[in-house]
């Protein structure tokens, strides 16, 4: 079986709206992730560690559209070109896939989510994609969260943790650690 992990970067009270500020982000705050925090390279090694355990990336569509342009030319993301993709979405074509990204593979459900994870390889991680992360965490579908948790307070945007009435859902502290800039390290493993 693989494991699917989400990884980003999140406001202290759960926001993962915008943090980067590019093209389509459209949160009041968007860039914070670069606004105001002072960049300490040790508190974003957790990107480049990832890396290693990466076997494919999974997106839903508006976060797929958003990353696959910009990181397909950028050389910090130049390792996940030839990573397999998958974007979960009903409603995206096959002319909406990015050439030149390496394979991409158009999943259309929950359950095509699910048979992918019980398939033999490596881990799967989702980037932005907080309704995806959603849905999937409401599905028990992720194993593992990799948190940078940003010393500030958003008020508003999107979460990838639910407000739907559900029973309780058990974290085990995998990795933590903290730096002088204010960001927090938070790796759990699902149980």
């Amino acid at each position: 079986m693989r494991e699917i992990v989400y990884t980003g970067f999140m406001s202290l009270d759960g926001v993962v709206d915008s943090p980067g500020g590019g093209a389509g982000e459209d949160h009041r705050s968007a860039g914070w992730v670069f606004k105001d925090i002072e960049f300490r390279p040790e508190a974003f090694a957790l990107k480049s560690e990832e890396l290693a355990e990466t076997s494919a990336l999974m997106f839903g569509k508006r976060s797929y559209a958003a990353f696959a342009p910009y990181w397909r030319e950028s050389d910090d993301h130049a390792a996940y070109k030839d990573l397999p993709k998958y974007v979960v979405s009903s409603t995206i074509t096959e002319d909406e896939v990015l050439d030149g990204w390496g394979e991409t593979t158009i999943l259309r459900s929950t359950d095509d989510v699910a048979k992918l994870r019980e398939s033999d390889g490596g881990a799967i991680f989702i980037h932005g994609s907080a309704e995806l992360a959603r849905r999937l965490s409401d599905a028990g579908l992720i194993d593992r969260y990799h948190l940078l948790v940003f010393p500030l307070l958003l008020g508003a945007g999107k979460s990838i943790f639910s407000d739907a009435d559900r029973d309780k859902q058990m974290l085990r502290l995998r990795e933590s650690a903290g730096y002088p800039n204010g960001i927090v390290k938070l790796i759990y493993d699902v149980v």
